[in-house]
C-alpha cells in the first residue's frame, strides 16, 4: 500500500516514530504516529494543555503499521553479513507506509531484548554494529549520532529488563489516563495515583511501579520518569523498577521439572530397600507424576541429570499428568525462594527488595502471559477474581486429556465478548452453560494446552504468594460465578477501590500495550517545546542516570553496553590485576589511562622523529613563502617557453635544459606513499645513501679510438634551443667562431675550456639512435679521463648549473644541415 500523499488532510501536521522489537523469536517493527504539539495547540487551545501527545497507529486505517520478520536478530552472530538482508524488508515496510517526505524527521530505533542479552558482548557489538551500518546507509530515518551507548547512538542498542518494566510503565498510565491531572483533594490516599506494570515473558517478570511518598526514601532501584505534556509542563514521577531473571513461565517450568525429578528419585531411594532393580532402570524411561499437566497427558521423555555428582549417569524420564491445581500450587510454591537472605525487607521472592505495595491504593495491570494465561482458554481476562480463576483452573486440570481435545476440535470459533465467551449452539439450545474452563477458544496452541495448567498456577504464586496481593474471598464459596463487573463492585465494598486492584489487559481500545508505545510516548513528548529556556532536554529514564548514581549500591539496574572500544570497560578488566595502591579510589585517578596518555605521546613523537627529514623543509618553505618564490619562477619559466625564449625583462634563457624545476626539487610530502613505506623501513633510503663518485675511467679514448667517431651530433638541432633535448650550446674559449663549437678532446687545448663540453656531445639525444658504446660513461657526475694517452689527468668540476650564464644572441646563424649528412667525425 503506497504511503498517504502530501494533500491527504490526515497528514496535516503528523510525525511519525518506529522501533523495532528485536527479540529472542523474531523482529517486530512498529510504526506509531501523533500531531505536532504547536498544531494541536492552535487547534484546540487550552484544553489541550494537560494532556500528552495522543500517539496511535502509524497509518490512518488497516493493520500495516505492523510487521514481523523471524528469527531473532541474535542467530546472525556468525553470521554478520546476513544482517543487512533481515532487517531489508522491514525497512522496505517502513518507507512503503511514511511519506517520503517526512522520514528524514522520523526516529527510528532498533531495540534488542531478551535473545542479544544472553549473547557474549563481543557478539552484541558485532551485530549492533553492522545493524547501526545497515540502517545508517540503507534508509533516511532519523539515526542518532555515536555515544557511549553505541555506534548509533540510542537508536540502536540493548536494552534491559528494567528498561521494558519503565517502557511499559509509561504505556499502561498513558492508556488508562494515569497521568491525568489530580482530583485535587488534600488527602493523598484519595488523589489521583499512578498504575502498576506487571509484565511476565518466558524467561523474566518485571514490576514497575510509583511508591508511596513515605515509602520512596532509601529505595531500590528508584528512576525518575520525566514527560512533558503539550503545554509545556513538565511531570516528574518516581518509578521503582525490578526483573526477575529465570522466573518466567519457562524458565520457571524447567525449574519446576528439576525439582519434581529430584524429589521423585528422593522418594525411590528412601523405599529401595532389597534389591536396585527397585530404583528402575539407568536405561528405560522412569514416569514421574506431575500434578501440574492435564489429568492422563503424558509428554515425551525428557534426559536430566538430577544428581551432579559423576557417578549419577543422566536418566530419561517421562512426565505423566495427574491434574491436580493445589498440588501444583503447593509443589510450585518452593520455586519462588522466598528462603534466601533479604538485605534490605520486604522481599517478595528470590531475596530483591520491593518497597511496600499499599494494595488499597495502588492499582496494577498485567500484560503478556497474565492475559494469556487468563484469557485464551479461562475467558478470563480483565478484572482479577481469585475464586473465579481458581475455580476454572481446578475444573480444566482435573480433566482428561483426551477430552480436552475432543472439546478443542470440536468447539472452534470461540469468540471473547466483554467479560464473558459467546454461547456455541449446544448451549443456546439446551440453556445450559458448559462449566468454567471446558471452553476452548479458537488458536489456542496445543503447546498452551499443556502448559495452561502450569502456567495457571504459577500466576497465582507470583501474584498472591510473592507480590502478596490479596485474595477476595467469596463467603458463598464456590457456588456463584462472579463477571468483571462484579468483580469490580465486590472489590470497591471491601475497601480495595475500584477499579480493581489487578487486571490483565491486552488492549485499550484499539492500542495494543506494549513496551515499545511507552517508548514512542516518550519520544513524542521529548518534541514539545519547553515552557522557558535553560530546561534540560528530556531523555530515556535510564540514560538520565549518572554515573554516581549507577555506582550507589542500591542502585542494581546498569545499562547495556557492549566493547565499543570503550575505555572503561578496558580499564575495569585490567584494574582487577593491579596492586591496591594503583586502584582509581587510593590515587584518586586513573593509573591505567596515565599509562595509556605516556604511550599515545611517546608514539607521536617517534613518529614526528622519524619524519623530520621531510617535516623540516617542508615546514621551512612555509615559513619563508619558498613556495610562493617557486610559483613565480615556474610561471617565468612558462613565459619564455611562449614568447620564444625571451623573458619579459629582455633576458634570454637556454631551453632544453637538464636542471629540474623548483617544483620538481621540492622535498618529498610527508604524507606520501614512499615516505610513509620508509618511515617504517630500516633500510637508509636512495637519496639518504652517501653518493660515491663513479669509477675512474683511464685510457678511455687510447683504448677506444673509434668513440668519439660513432657519436652522431646534428647541428640543426644545437641552432635550434627550443627543440635541444641536451645541454645548452657553448662557444670555444678562444675568440672567433667555429663552424664546430666544440674544442677537439684528442688537441692539446685545454685552456678555459670546460670538459662539460666534451660531455655535451655525450650526451644521449633522441636523434641518435647509436650510443651503445657510451653505456660505461657516466655523463651526471664528476668522471676522470685521460684525454692524451699519457699521465696527465684533469679533474673536472660540475659547475651549477644555476651559475651558468650564456648569451644566445652571440651564436652564429647557421643554415639547417640534413640529418644525412649530420654525422661529424673527429680525427
Amino acid at each position: 500500500m503506497p504511503p498517504p500523499s502530501a494533500v491527504d488532510p490526515w497528514l496535516h501536521g503528523r510525525r511519525f516514530g518506529i522501533v523495532i522489537d528485536a527479540g529472542s523469536s523474531g523482529s517486530r517493527l512498529q510504526i506509531y504516529s501523533w500531531r505536532d504539539a504547536v498544531t494541536v495547540r492552535l487547534e484546540q487551545g487550552e484544553q489541550a494543555y494537560h494532556s500528552l501527545p495522543k500517539v496511535e497507529k502509524g497509518v490512518r486505517e488497516g493493520e500495516e503499521w505492523v510487521t514481523k520478520v523471524e528469527p531473532g536478530i541474535s542467530s546472525f552472530a556468525s553470521n554478520l553479513e546476513d544482517v543487512g538482508p533481515y532487517l531489508a524488508p522491514l525497512l522496505e515496510h517502513a518507507r512503503s507506509q511514511i511519506p517520503p517526505s517526512l522520514q528524514p524527521s522520523t526516529p527510528l530505533f532498533l531495540l534488542a531484548t531478551a535473545g542479544m542479552r544472553l549473547l557474549p558482548p563481543s557478539e552484541q557489538a558485532s551485530i549492533l554494529t553492522q545493524t547501526c551500518s545497515f540502517l545508517k546507509f540503507h534508509s533516511n530515518f532519523r539515526i542518532d549520532d555515536p555515544s557511549p551507548s553505541g555506534p548509533c547512538g540510542s537508536s540502536v542498542r540493548i536494552i534491559t529488563g528494567e528498561e521494558e518494566g519503565l517502557f511499559g510503565w509509561i504505556a499502561v498510565n498513558y492508556l488508562m489516563d494515569g497521568f491525568g491531572k489530580d482530583t485535587g483533594e488534600k488527602d493523598v490516599d484519595v488523589k489521583r495515583t499512578t498504575y502498576g506494570f506487571l509484565d511476565m515473558g518466558g524467561a523474566s517478570t518485571q514490576i514497575a511501579f510509583e511508591p508511596k511518598q513515605e515509602y520512596r526514601e532509601g529505595a531500590d532501584n528508584l528512576i525518575e520518569v520525566r514527560l512533558r505534556l503539550l503545554g509545556g509542563e513538565e511531570i516528574k514521577h518516581q518509578v521503582f523498577v525490578t526483573t526477575w531473571l529465570g522466573y518466567g513461565t519457562n524458565q520457571a517450568r524447567e525449574r519446576y521439572i528439576a525439582k519434581i525429578v529430584d524429589e521423585f528419585e528422593r522418594a525411590k531411594e528412601e523405599v529401595a530397600t532389597t534389591t536396585p532393580d527397585s530404583v528402575g532402570s539407568y536405561t528405560d524411561p522412569v514416569q514421574v507424576p506431575d500434578p501440574c499437566l492435564p489429568k492422563n497427558l503424558e509428554l515425551p521423555p525428557v534426559v536430566i541429570q538430577h544428581s551432579p555428582t559423576p557417578d549419577r549417569l543422566a536418566k530419561s524420564y517421562t512426565l505423566f499428568g495427574t491434574g491436580s491445581f493445589p498440588a501444583c500450587l503447593t509443589s510450585q510454591a518452593s520455586l519462588l525462594n522466598k528462603h534466601l537472605p533479604c538485605t534490605k525487607p520486604p522481599c517478595p521472592f528470590n531475596g530483591i527488595h520491593v518497597p511496600p505495595i499499599d494494595f488499597s491504593s495502588s492499582h496494577f495491570i498485567g500484560v503478556s502471559e497474565y492475559w494469556y494465561s487468563s484469557e485464551h482458554v479461562f475467558g478470563l481476562g480483565g478484572a482479577w477474581d481469585y475464586v473465579e480463576y481458581e475455580r476454572a483452573a481446578e475444573s480444566y486440570c482435573g480433566r482428561g486429556w483426551t477430552d480436552l481435545m475432543e472439546g478443542h476440535w470440536r468447539e472452534p470459533g470461540r469468540v471473547r465478548v466483554d467479560a464473558g465467551v459467546e454461547e456455541t449452539d449446544s448451549e443456546r439450545a439446551t440453556g445450559v452453560q458448559a462449566e468454567p474452563g471446558s471452553r476452548l477458544i479458537d488458536r489456542v496452541e496445543i503447546s498452551r494446552l499443556q502448559m495452561q495448567c502450569f502456567k495457571a498456577a504459577w500466576i497465582v504464586n507470583v501474584l498472591h504468594e510473592g507480590l502478596g496481593m490479596p485474595r477476595i474471598t467469596d463467603p458463598g464459596g464456590n457456588a456463584t460465578g462472579h463477571q468483571g463487573e462484579q468483580v469490580a463492585e465486590k472489590a470497591a465494598e471491601k475497601g480495595l477501590g475500584k477499579p480493581p486492584v489487578f487486571q490483565s489487559v491486552d488492549t485499550v481500545g484499539d492500542v495494543a500495550i506494549s513496551w515499545t508505545l511507552g517508548k514512542m510516548v516518550l519520544e513524542a513528548s521529548k518534541e514539545v517545546p519547553p515552557l522557558g529556556a535553560g530546561v534540560p532536554p528530556l531523555v530515556d529514564p535510564i540514560d538520565g542516570l549518572s554515573d554516581s548514581e549507577l555506582e550507589k549500591p542500591s542502585m542494581h539496574i546498569q545499562p547495556i553496553r557492549p566493547p565499543f572500544l570503550d575505555f572503561d570497560a578496558i580499564e575495569d578488566r585490567i584494574s582487577h590485576h593491579l596492586p591496591s595502591a594503583l586502584t582509581r579510589q587510593s590515587l584518586g585517578f586513573s593509573f591505567i589511562g596515565l599509562v595509556f596518555y605516556f604511550i599515545f605521546v611517546l608514539s607521536i613523537a617517534t613518529v614526528c622523529w622519524r619524519l623530520r627529514r621531510y617535516f623540516g623543509p617542508w615546514v621551512r618553505r612555509v615559513v619563508r613563502g619558498g613556495f610562493k618564490k617557486e610559483e613565480e619562477i615556474d610561471a617565468g619559466r612558462e613565459e619564455y617557453l611562449m614568447g620564444g625564449g625571451t623573458t619579459s625583462s629582455g633576458s634570454v634563457t637556454p631551453t632544453g635544459s637538464a636542471t629540474p624545476s623548483p617544483r620538481q626539487s621540492r622535498p618529498p610530502s610527508p604524507t606520501s606513499p614512499g615516505t610513509i613505506r620508509r618511515l617504517f623501513s630500516n633500510k637508509p633510503s636512495r637519496k639518504s645513501r652517501r653518493r660515491l663518485p663513479p669509477p675512474i675511467i683511464t685510457n678511455l679514448l687510447n683504448d677506444r679510438p673509434g668513440l668519439l667517431r660513432s657519436v652522431q651530433t646534428s647541428p640543426g638541432r644545437i641552432s635550434n634551443p627550443t627543440r635541444s633535448f641536451s645541454t645548452p650550446t657553448l662557444l670555444n674559449g678562444k675568440s672567433g667562431h667555429s663552424a664546430y663549437p666544440y674544442p677537439s678532446p684528442l688537441n692539446n687545448q685545454t685552456g678555459n675550456t670546460s670538459v662539460n663540453h666534451l660531455m655535451s656531445n655525450l650526451v644521449p639525444r633522441p636523434s641518435s639512435p647509436s650510443l651503445s658504446h657510451l653505456d660505461e660513461i657516466t655523463t651526471t657526475s664528476a668522471t676522470f679521463i685521460n684525454m692524451n694517452g699519457g699521465n696527465s689527468i684533469y679533474s673536472l668540476t660540475s659547475r651549477s648549473r644555476n651559475s651558468s650564464q650564456m648569451n644566445l644572441s652571440t651564436l652564429p646563424r647557421q643554415q639547417p644541415i640534413s640529418r644525412s649528412n649530420s654525422a661529424m667525425h673527429v680525427s
